[in-house]
């Protein structure tokens, strides 16, 4: 059994995520206490309440009872099974933070998994399923014969109801347990140099209410004069889509010759102007290339499971954030790696073996 402490790092839920990933990968049970015990609203979300019941149809885990709020968690993996599956978190919470509990193990199932899931698109505290998309998606292709995110319905704050499909076509498959899985040709993350900046795009998707003012239009101005000053082609795409809640994102992301993509966004919001969100947008984005990174402050601890899978990845950050401190904290307990931090850049050493 292993045992996690909640409050460990930035004691938010991604501690919980991601230690549901690597115990349905492993099939290693755990125990968490002091779940979220560094927000306002300490305990499990709706978010994490769903990963729940969905690995436990996954996987046909076994867990203590829990609800909204519980601060405690034992979860006891099965085998993963492939299938069809839908899920619905019952707010705007976050589906890409779903998914990050949810992903990992089903990128190794025995066949093709697709999972449907409803509620929030895009939100406060958490990349969209769009930055999941366009920045993070590209570099778990290695892992997969397929894998395919698609955005059926927008779901803003406070209302939810996106809907979102993910189908996934594994290559490495798992029969038994992970650790007869052979990842030798799969190729390391490597991202230490930026490279050459070639193009910058962007998604800037908006509820339908707000086509009229043309504020999507503003943002991707306001988003080009800031963004020109590379002297590289740029191409953002609008998007205004009906749904229930008002809302939308600006999302940027900067595509160089290297496998390098950084990203950055700004949510739309009841008050701001569209300037400002564009602004702000492409200010963020600037900073992550100016840095010389070569993966964003977002993108970092969303990668740090998969470096674990393939000892000898480094990736080089404008920032080594708390969420990335925790994620290596708990797949440390998890995997028989050592991730090394020196000043702006991560590496993972070990053997992926028993």
């Amino acid at each position: 059994m292993i045992t996690l402490d909640g409050s460990s790092g930035e004691g938010g839920g991604a501690l919980v995520r991601v230690a549901l990933a690597l115990s349905t990968f492993t099939g290693k049970e755990f125990s968490v206490a002091n779940i979220r015990s560094g927000r306002k609203e300490p305990g499990l979300k709706a978010q994490h309440l769903t990963a729940i019941k969905a690995l436990q149809k996954i996987c046909s885990a076994r867990t203590n009872e829990v609800k909204l709020g519980s601060t405690e968690l034992k979860f006891t993996p099965g085998k993963i099974k492939a299938g069809r599956y839908e899920f619905d978190i019952g707010t705007a919470g976050s589906i890409s933070l779903f998914l990050q509990a949810v992903l990992l193990p089903c990128l190794f199932a025995p066949r093709k998994t697709t999972i449907t899931v409803i509620g929030g698109t895009s939100g406060k505290w958490a990349s969209s399923v769009d930055y999941l998309n366009y920045v993070v998606l590209p570099h778990l292709r290695r892992f997969v014969e397929k894998i395919e995110i698609k955005i059926e319905q927008r779901g803003y704050y406070p209302e939810g109801g996106g809907k979102v499909t993910a189908e996934i076509t594994p290559k490495i498959k798992m029969e038994n347990s992970f650790t007869s899985l052979d990842f030798s040709l799969v190729p390391k993350i490597q991202l230490a140099e930026q490279g050459k900046l070639e193009q910058i795009k962007g998604l800037i998707n908006v509820s339908a209410e707000l086509e009229e003012p043309q504020v999507a239009e503003r943002i991707r101005r306001a988003a080009e004069a800031k963004l020109r000053k590379y002297q590289v082609p740029i191409n953002i795409r609008l998007e205004y889509a009906k749904s229930r809640s008002i809302g939308g994102e600006a999302l940027f992301w900067a595509v160089f010759d290297t496998e390098v993509i950084l990203g950055a966004d700004s949510l739309i919001e009841k008050g701001r102007r569209s300037e400002d969100i564009g602004t702000e947008a492409a200010e963020k984005l600037i900073v992550e290339i100016d840095s010389g990174a070569a993966v964003d402050v977002h993108a970092e601890d969303q990668l740090i499971p998969f470096l674990a899978l393939l000892p000898g990845s480094t990736i080089k950050v404008r920032e080594v954030t708390q969420h990335a401190k925790t994620n290596i904290y708990v797949v440390e307990k998890f995997l028989p790696v050592k991730f090394e931090v020196k000043d702006s850049v991560i590496a993972v050493r070990g053997l992926f073996k028993a």
